[in-house]
């Protein structure tokens, strides 16, 4: 063993400048001396696991768990590094003396290492003149030393020994010279063989020979023996695939086992993040106990080997992305035949309810439409989390479009809001859902008539002339008032509810609000703030599962409409704020409603709410005007021997004036152009020449004129819709082919269309049939 000491030896003493070193030790330290101070100065706390030697500094997270690597650990105060007790004095308030780095060795207890030092003939070194770092293991690492050495992560037990002439670090194994580098390992190893023909492929094992601080989690072949049958042939047939599979398993630092005390995330070259922990002696990845050998140390970094393969969701397929809390839903898609239509080179979106979502009457639903329900759970484009907004529409395998809610916590499709755990992969991508999603397919207005726990609502409503801003399209949030909410209201009490349109419409409309607002999507605990359709303001709150409405509880939340989301409530909402004036009306209310004092101004009257708040109406007229056409003209007729061409022209063009008549817009084309044609002699001799005078009369397609009239409402302002409907016009194509055509073109139909206000829109289009007029009315939120 002596010839074997002047080798190591050298390893443990290096030429570096102490600074460098002490200060990443003394932010070590920070946490250690914070817990020491109260047993005096210069106590550093060390946490020891129990049954061993082994000491850590303390850290704020093992310090509260009382545990290092899921093993119990006490608590001991020692002196910190360069200080020591002196008798009858609390702490450690004298500095250690400071000797030659030799001398250190003996003052710090590394005998062993000392002696060594002194065989090796290297203590005159370490006494004389210089700046050396000498890493020291400890008596017992020199008593655990086997006959080969194959690890060097040494974990420091004292260091920031100050010597004269450097400083000494005791650690707790004995370093030996490192020569190969991470690839010339996977190379020469032969348990890696799997690993080393994948690293081939994707064209990576170079990469671990070049200079840096790797960390390698490599499978052995045993691990790879373990993957399903045919995905290792598919990932390595995937060129991007292979790559990503290999990268998952290299992080860009060094991390040895000894530096590892409690579960931390690092970024892989992949560009996901693995989480690196520790159960007893063992290094976890990803929460499982996997590391077979640990901390084989080359010259550019790490190796842990590790006994399963590492698949990131980048090389997996749509349908490998799902989890076990979502084996329900992709149990049923295979069943059900539908997995067979993912195709790897496709992209597919799974939208995944957790188990929990399939009730027992779900499961045993006609297996046709359980199939449609699924159907439309998958989308038919790769939409990642940060691909979606709100407003957005998404057409399912099914062929519905489901609607996208984005709130500040939360991103809802629908009826139902999402878990964490989007994921994105190969050829797809998963999204989590609390629930089994359920596409609209009735109006607000159509749910209220099917449903008689709101006939009462209903027919209030539509005495103050609401009800097409409940069948109009539309996004809507609807407080409803079951009938429990009009209980002891008298036939004569509703009747004169109803004479006074202005203020039944100010209650209705209190229950109105702009915006689809699914309880669910609610931060839970905080207030959230709507200014309702009536101009007041409208408090919502998510607390233990239900829908707090003003601080009254929601029965039933969340049902979805085609143009809106209705929220139950079992007592009418008013506006707090708006006071009443009229002593009926307040006694009908205060009859109605206990839960808020209702504000008496004897004389106030409500606002009157314009109707262009809460609808929007677009209407559409096109005009298809007929153009007369007439040739009159003195032309001579030649008689050639040989070819002619003829050229059509066009003289003269329609006039167009707009006519304005209350709501209705009026368009009046009038004129003649004139076509006139010419015959030119393109080769021959004429032989006679004679006049003729001929008059023809067409009816012809003009261009076709479209105008949009635009009335806003539904909470949108004047500006948003002037971007919804922006003015474009596109070009009149040719009426006539041959000769020299004259064009309308986009700014003489401007200048033709000029000074209308309500014009917002104007299109000019060719029509190939007759002559005729067209109105189109739409209604549009």
């Amino acid at each position: 063993m002596i010839p074997f000491l002047p080798t190591f030896s050298l390893l443990l003493l290096f030429v570096v400048n102490p600074a460098n070193t002490n200060g990443h030790y003394d932010k070590i330290l920070a946490h250690s001396r914070i817990r020491g101070r109260d047993q005096g100065p210069n106590v550093c706390a060390l946490q020891q696991i129990l049954g061993t030697k082994k000491k850590y500094f303390s850290t704020c997270r093992n310090w509260y768990q009382g545990a290092i690597c899921g093993k119990k650990a006490t608590v001991l105060y020692e002196c910190c590094p360069g200080y020591m007790r002196m008798e009858g004095m609390r702490g450690c308030p004298a500095v250690m003396p400071i000797d030659h780095v030799y001398g250190t060795l003996g003052i710090v207890g590394a005998t062993t290492t000392q002696r060594y030092s002194d065989v090796s003939k290297l203590r005159e070194e370490i006494e004389g003149e210089g700046s050396f770092t000498y890493f020291a293991p400890s008596n017992e690492a020199w008593d655990n030393l086997d006959s080969v050495v194959t690890v060097n992560c040494a974990r420091i037990i004292h260091g920031n020994q100050i010597a004269t002439n450097g400083v000494v670090h005791v650690i707790d194994r004995v370093l030996t010279q490192i020569g190969n580098s991470i690839q010339d390992f996977v190379e020469a190893e032969d348990e890696l063989s799997s690993f080393r023909a994948a690293a081939i492929t994707s064209d990576i094992l170079e990469a671990l020979g070049r200079e840096g601080h790797f960390t390698l989690f490599a499978p052995t072949n045993e691990a790879f023996e373990r993957l399903p049958r045919g995905v290792l042939e598919r990932i390595m047939g995937d060129k991007v695939a292979s790559e990503a599979l290999m990268k998952y398993h290299i992080l860009n630092t060094l991390q040895c086992s000894e530096a590892i005390m409690g579960g931390a995330v690092f970024e892989t070259l992949e560009g996901n993040t693995i989480e690196i922990g520790c159960d007893g002696d063992s290094i976890t990845v990803n929460g499982i106990k996997m590391v077979n050998k640990k901390d084989i140390v080359t010259n550019n970094g790490v190796i842990h080997l590790i006994d399963q393969v590492l698949i990131p969701d980048s090389a997996k397929q749509v349908m490998e992305l799902a989890g076990k809390q979502q084996s329900t839903f992709t149990d049923l898609v295979a069943q059900l035949g539908l997995a067979s239509a993912l195709k790897p080179n496709g992209e597919y979106t799974l939208l995944a309810p957790v188990n929990n979502a399939f009730s027992d009457d779900t499961l045993s639903m006609d297996q046709r439409l359980l199939k449609l329900i699924l159907q439309n759970h998958i989308l038919k484009v790769k939409v990642g989390l940060n691909e979606l907004y709100n407003g957005q529409k998404l057409e399912t395998m099914g062929g519905k479009h489901l609607r996208v809610f984005v709130y500040r916590t939360s991103v809802c499709i629908e009826n139902s809001c999402m878990v964490r755990g989007s994921k994105l992969g190969r050829n797809g991508a998963i999204h989590i859902f609390r629930e089994i999603i359920k596409p609209a397919e009735k109006s607000l207005h159509e749910k209220l008539r099917q449903d008689k726990r709101f006939s009462t609502f209903l027919s209030l409503l539509e005495a103050a002339d609401l009800k097409e801003v409940l069948t109009q399209p539309g996004d809507w949030t609807l407080f409803v008032p079951t009938n429990d909410a009009f209980k002891g209201m008298t036939s004569e009490e509703k009747e004169f509810l109803m004479r006074d349109k202005n203020a039944l419409q100010n209650i209705i409309l209190y229950h109105l609000t702009p915006g689809v607002f699914i309880g669910k999507g609610f931060e839970p605990g905080v207030t959230n703030i709507l200014k309702t359709t009536q101009g007041s303001k409208i408090f919502l709150k998510g607390a233990n599962d239900t829908l707090l409405v003003n601080e009254l509880k929601s029965k039933e939340s969340d049902i979805l409409t085609t143009n809106g989301v209705i929220h139950v409530v079992d007592k009418l909402l008013y506006p707090a704020d708006i006071p009443v004036g009229n002593d009926r009306l307040l006694e009908i209310l205060n009859k109605l409603i206990k839960h808020i004092q209702i504000k008496f101004v004897r004389g106030s009257t409500f606002k009157e709410i314009p109707m262009t708040v809460y609808t929007t109406k677009i209407i559409t007229k096109v005009v298809e005007p007929k153009i007369k056409v007439i040739e009159s003209s003195l032309h001579p007729i030649i008689k050639t021997e040989g070819p002619t061409k003829t050229k059509v022209k066009i003289e003269g063009e329609p006039e167009f004036r707009l006519i304005k008549e209350g709501e209705t817009i009026t368009e009046v084309v009038h004129g003649e152009p004139v076509i006139k044609k010419y015959t030119k002699i393109i080769d021959g001799v004429p032989v006679e020449i004679t006049e003729k005078e001929t008059r023809e009369e067409r009816i012809i397609t003009g261009p076709e004129i479209k105008y949009t009239r635009i009335s806003t409402g539904g909470g949108e302002t004047e500006e948003t819709l002037k971007k919804l409907l922006q003015e474009e016009v596109t070009k009149v194509t040719k009426f006539i082919e041959g000769g020299d055509d004259h064009l309308f073109e986009d700014e003489e139909i401007k200048r033709l269309l000029q000074g209308d206000t309500p014009v917002r829109k104007l299109q000019a289009n060719k029509r190939v049939q007759g002559s005729r007029r067209r109105s189109r009315e739409g209604h549009y939120q």
